[in-house]
């Protein structure tokens, strides 16, 4: 296993892609609302991409037909825009985009309630997304990587739902996917010590029901195999001196 540590000017060059990507993430949400469709969503998302003269990295990645990946309901990650697909009222929207600013990798996902969602949908969006921000209190110098996945782990695990387990966050850097994979449940050992310098992208993926998931005949979207709801909430972490710099999020 090879992580990179990033120098001072190439963490400068990620924490703009970051922010760049956060950009694109808070344009999307007034488009994210009943009637449209996940191609179009796309569309909105790649143009807004390259009119802050970055790539997106999704697109064409190991033959991926989308700028973005939609996922919709029961969709875990991965879904294809497409024009067949139309958001509506009670939707779990999960909108998983990254970019390439100078070189520099960023990636983050989000999930979105449409309208009037059920209470149970909405603490499973709550619950992953403070998965996340329990897993980064381990996220420090000096730590192991099993501690964020274990504390990832241990607050979904409270609330009785199926944490994915076929599915994991990943380092990343001048490339999309680097080393060390990322499990958002504990592991039998410590894993890498992280070191200031190490960026991560850290996205716990928590189903409603059980923890199996199945690819669909498209290769790419993957769903629960129970048919529950399913949430992703995904960032792009700095590992510093001090408590962890998340770089895309930055309010």
């Amino acid at each position: 296993m090879s992580v990179t540590i990033k120098t001072e000017h190439e963490i400068q060059l990620m924490r703009e892609s970051g922010h760049l990507l956060e950009k694109v993430h808070d344009g999307l949400i007034p488009y994210i609302k009943p009637g449209i469709t996940t191609k179009e969503l796309d569309h909105i998302g790649e143009e807004m991409i390259r009119s802050l003269g970055c790539i997106p990295n999704f697109l064409n990645y190991g033959g991926f037909p989308g700028s973005f990946c939609i996922s919709l309901n029961d969709e875990v990650v991965h879904g294809i825009p497409s024009e067949e697909k139309v958001i509506r009222d009670g939707d779990l929207v999960k909108i998983d985009a990254g970019l390439i600013y100078k070189g520099y990798h960023s990636d983050a996902a989000r999930t979105y309630a449409v309208g009037e969602v059920s209470q149970e949908a909405r603490q499973l969006m709550d619950v992953t997304r403070q998965s996340f921000f329990e897993g980064i209190k381990y996220a420090k110098a000096g730590n192991h990587l099993n501690d964020i996945s274990k504390a990832i782990g241990a607050y979904a695990a409270k609330y009785h739902y199926g944490i994915v387990r076929d599915l994991v966050g990943h380092g990343i850097g001048t490339h999309l996917h680097e080393d060390p994979q990322i499990p958002n449940f504990p592991q039998k050992r410590r894993g890498v010590k992280l070191i200031p310098g190490m960026t991560l992208a850290i996205e716990p993926m928590i189903n409603l029901g059980r923890p199996d998931v199945v690819w669909l005949d498209d290769e790419w979207t993957v769903v629960t195999m129970d048919g529950s709801l399913s949430a992703h909430y995904e960032n792009t972490i700095l590992i510093t001196d001090g408590e962890p710099e998340i770089l895309t999020l930055t309010k």
